[in-house]
């Protein structure tokens, strides 16, 4: 009696692209979820108010305008950095996903000085409902874009020993998913916090 060949072991085998990226659009889904409560809860704050914002709060900083370019910019220079890894330029690779992570750290600067800018004119999330909406929404988003340096950084570091081809890259690819999200939802924060406030 023959003995059956074992199936062989693919637990060391990588995870097909293909299910990386639907854990990803998975997680961008759950954390649309997340936001969007936010910000109903934030309009329904909003459209209970006599007056948007109350008189006397400071105007928000004007600095918001400078984050939210530094995060647009960062969502094209990760853009180049997937056309680079689909075409295997590897030095393009690297300066794109340099230039992202630190674009990255150059957002939550800027944001960091917005909230100090803030506290100085007497408005902090204890002050009142606009305080608190306004640090809430700006804060989840942070906390998120911290989420997202991080991998930002690994993924570089990568990039930069040469562990990304143009037929494996996934580590970028999940990057972009998310930080294209990350801006995304900054655009729609800043619309309206600062635009249509």
């Amino acid at each position: 009696m023959s003995e059956r060949a074992a199936p062989p072991d693919d637990r060391a085998a990588p995870a097909p692209i293909g299910a990386g990226l639907l854990g990803m659009k998975l997680l961008v889904l759950a954390l649309s979820m997340l936001f969007a409560a936010s910000i109903m809860g934030y309009l329904v704050i909003r459209s209970r108010a006599a007056v948007w914002p109350p008189p006397g709060m400071p105007q928000l900083p004007s600095a918001l305008w400078i984050s939210t370019v530094i995060i647009v910019i960062s969502s094209f220079t990760m853009q180049a950095a997937v056309r680079a890894a689909k075409g295997g330029r590897q030095r393009a690779l690297r300066v794109g996903m340099l230039l992202t992570t630190l674009l990255g750290v150059a957002f939550l600067i800027s944001q960091t000085l917005n909230w100090f800018a803030l506290v100085a004119a007497n408005l902090t999330a204890r002050t009142n409902l606009y305080g608190f909406t306004f640090y809430m929404l700006t804060g989840l988003h942070a906390a998120h874009v911290v989420g997202g340096v991080i991998p930002l950084a690994v993924v570089t570091a990568r990039a930069w020993r040469g562990r990304y081809t143009a037929a494996f890259h996934p580590g970028v690819q999940y990057c972009a998913v998310y930080w294209h999200f990350l801006a995304a939802v900054w655009l729609v924060l800043f619309t309206l916090l600062v635009i249509v406030a």
